[in-house]
């Protein structure tokens, strides 16, 4: 005869012993697969099942947490915890899901986009210009990203002397659109700045599935501080793009939005003292005829005048070179790029050097 277990358990109990050793095994698992027998009950609570070729398994989520649009037959990702219910019945409890390959994302989008526009989140009254004279930068984005280096390098060439300060974040992902959500949070309420830029470089419809989140595009439609995106390529367009005040088709197109060119002002400032010069030539040529002895005062006067327009366009110029970083660089001064926290790597970029290091302490002045 067969011993006797060690131990018995009541159902309850049971039940409680799988959910733990489930949750310390997968304590956030993603599955990928085909939506089947969706629904919504209550306008609360959301079911469906997610099958492949060979097996289905329930799943059960809020509808608070469904920021994309879901339907049968949709291919999607979630990431969930398994679970045993208390009908013994094993199903995913999902924490957050979105569509993936291009056919359901293009769905996806194609179905959250008539629902915001019907409720006017598009909207062209309301989008708001960029400010002029535009000095403090929040900007959204991973750090690591070519797309960000490629935004901070337009900006110094162009211009330079702003502020910019950084939020890095993921651009990818699930767990993406809630930390630029977060960030725009931040922007608004801390961060005292003009304007905010989200970038993200290229990548495939499933890189860049995150903006169109619909909690995403909603915190970009409701920012207080203007917002430019510059997500993709020329191409791409996202619900994010919509919503924002203004778009760029690139993250190097934000920056050039973003900023003067230098180059151009001082080309257009010898252009103007050519157009005076000559202007006060033709006057000294028209007084010359009247008037001989009127010429010397005018001469006197204009003489005067050339001065100080000269003087102007030499402080205007100096302005222009203290802007240029390099210069900045040569005075013994460091550019630092990267995130400021213990063990990241950062860039250091003197006037004849660029140096990797380690951060090894941060500390608040």
């Amino acid at each position: 005869m067969e011993s006797e277990p060690q131990q018995v358990y009541s159902v309850s109990d049971f039940q409680a012993v799988c959910n733990q050793i489930l949750e310390t095994a997968f304590t956030g698992v993603v599955v990928e697969g085909e939506v089947s027998s969706f629904k919504v009950n209550q306008n609360k609570y959301v079911f469906f099942d997610l099958k492949d070729e060979q097996s289905s398994v329930g799943c059960f989520m809020m509808a608070f947490a469904l920021r994309f649009p879901i339907e049968d037959g949709m291919r999607v990702r979630v990431r969930a915890v398994p679970k045993l219910t208390n009908w013994g019945k094993f199903s995913l409890t999902v924490q957050a899901i979105a569509p993936v390959g291009e056919g359901s994302i293009k769905k996806s989008l194609e179905m959250l986009k008539k629902k915001l526009k019907t409720e006017g989140l598009f909207d062209k009254a309301k989008k708001r210009p960029l400010p002029d004279n535009i000095q403090k930068i929040g900007v959204i984005s991973s750090t690591q990203a070519a797309g960000y280096a490629d935004f901070c390098k337009i900006l110094n060439e162009r211009w330079g002397g702003l502020t910019v300060l950084t939020a890095h974040t993921q651009v990818q992902g699930m767990t993406a659109a809630d930390q630029i959500i977060k960030a725009l949070k931040y922007f608004n309420e801390h961060g005292e700045v003009d304007v905010i830029a989200v970038i993200r470089g290229g990548g495939s419809a499933d890189d860049l599935a995150v903006f169109n989140d619909e909690a995403l595009v909603r915190a970009i439609a409701a920012s207080k501080i203007p917002v430019i995106t510059g997500i993709g390529h020329e191409i791409d367009e996202s619900l994010c793009d919509l919503a924002a005040d203004v778009v760029a088709s690139t993250p190097s197109n934000a920056a050039q939005m973003l900023t003067r060119d230098r180059r151009e002002i001082a080309e257009n400032i010898r252009a103007d003292i050519k157009r005076i010069n000559n202007l006060l030539n033709t006057k000294i040529e028209e007084i010359t005829e009247v008037n001989c002895t009127e010429i010397v005062r005018v001469g006197q006067e204009i003489a005067r005048k050339i001065e100080l327009s000269k003087q102007d366009v030499l402080a205007q110029c100096k302005i222009l070179e203290q802007l240029n970083p390099e210069r900045v660089l040569e005075r013994g001064y460091a550019l630092v790029k990267g995130e400021l926290a213990v063990d990241s790597e950062i860039d250091i970029t003197t006037a004849k050097k660029e140096i990797k290091a380690k951060v090894t302490a941060v500390k608040e002045r």
